[in-house]
């Protein structure tokens, strides 16, 4: 690969962060928050290690991996110290041993089933791991998560689980152009975030509202989000 391309990158990658940095600073005042108080995720599917370790040398402490082969064919090329590791994709209970203790936590659990099987592995390697429970908000068929529905119900199901700790909250909202029903499927989801933190349940923490994307994530810190997941506005476009 040409050093004149991967310099390229890696300035893109520095104006990138600097705008979304700003940009997520400012939506976090609009919400009247602070700056700090909504964390960047740098999610990292597709994205080769030397852009990545560009990226956690500018100041990104926080990384999203959405497969768990591609986050562990990876991880010893990383730069990882004092950098935070996240399991956002869908987790197929094969797969759990693997991924128990190699991420500091689990944001995409979608089901009892899942839970148990992360409190198994994490049972076995001595360790509790924190979890994000992963809501529905649309009700699609095509995506994971929990019904909104069911959601008090099954969050106090898992946290009466041993070895997993729940931490907050997740959700991909209904793809769309139009703001108001974007925020409105945000707006609910904070709710929901509010709902289950005044109930004070033992072992849930909430803590963490992880919601809004590269395309969405304005809309998102406006409505509540505490953690937004950005990949190609931080990283360019996949290269599948």
């Amino acid at each position: 690969m040409e050093k004149a391309y991967i310099d390229a990158r890696f300035a893109d990658i520095g104006e990138n962060y600097k705008r979304l940095k700003d940009d997520i600073a400012e939506a976090a005042v609009r919400s009247g928050r602070q700056p700090g108080d909504v964390r960047l995720m740098g999610v990292t599917k597709t994205v080769e290690s030397i852009y990545i370790n560009h990226a956690l040398s500018l100041g990104i402490d926080l990384i999203g991996e959405n497969r768990v082969q591609e986050y562990l064919g990876k991880r010893d090329e990383l730069q990882l110290d004092g950098v935070e590791k996240h399991l956002i994709g869908h987790l197929q209970t094969n797969k759990v041993r693997q991924i128990v203790g190699q991420v500091d936590m689990i944001d995409g659990v979608d089901s009892v089933k899942l839970a148990r099987e992360i409190s198994k592995a994490s049972a076995k390697k001595g360790l509790e791991t924190d979890i994000l429970v992963e809501i529905n908000i649309g009700n699609e068929d095509s995506k994971f998560g929990i019904d909104p529905a069911a959601l008090i119900e099954t969050i106090d199901e898992i946290s009466g689980i041993e070895n997993i700790h729940i931490r907050g909250l997740m959700a991909i909202p209904p793809i769309n152009d139009d703001d108001k029903k974007n925020r409105i499927f945000f707006a609910n989801m904070y709710k929901l975030f509010l709902d289950i933190r005044d109930k004070k349940l033992d072992n849930v923490n909430m803590d963490i509202l992880s919601m809004g994307m590269s395309g969405d994530f304005v809309n998102a810190i406006l409505e509540g989000s505490t953690m937004v997941r950005v990949g190609s506005s931080l990283f360019g476009r996949r290269v599948y």
